[in-house]
């Protein structure tokens, strides 16, 4: 069995603004590079793996679990990619069809949850819902 580590940058509706994919035994901080594109644009909240010895990006906010309850949305996200789009389940022998298919499930979930259009609620909080779509 090999797996994967996966890295989502999302913005505060629940887009998936950017991404990368890695092999299982890469840590968490070789994706700083990505979090590095968004300096100026966006705050970054991560769980503590993205810690560097040699330092972080000022804009990535480490994390402890149950401290930022608007990483909710990364973990929204998440679930929806693993139940509706079966995230989990990509069984793909080489690892250029395993990040195509990536690619590909991010997109359309970008697609699926605008569907019916963004309506948010009166704090600001715009509600994911992809179900309709689960086969």
């Amino acid at each position: 069995m090999v797996g994967g580590n996966l890295c989502l940058l999302l913005h505060p509706s629940g887009l998936v603004v950017g991404w990368d994919c890695a092999t299982a035994h890469v840590p968490d901080k070789t994706f700083q590079w990505l979090i590095r594109q968004v300096d100026g644009r966006m705050m970054v909240l991560s769980d503590t793996g993205f810690h560097a010895a040699e330092g972080d990006p000022s804009h990535l906010k480490l994390c402890q679990r149950g401290a930022w309850q608007d990483r909710r949305l990364g973990e929204t996200v998440l679930s929806m990619l693993t139940l509706v789009m079966h995230g989990k389940k990509v069984m793909h022998r080489g690892w250029a069809y395993g990040q195509a298919r990536l690619a590909f499930s991010r997109a359309a979930f970008n697609v699926l949850v605008q569907w019916h259009a963004f309506q948010p609620h009166a704090s600001g909080c715009v509600p994911l819902s992809m179900a309709e779509f689960s086969l």
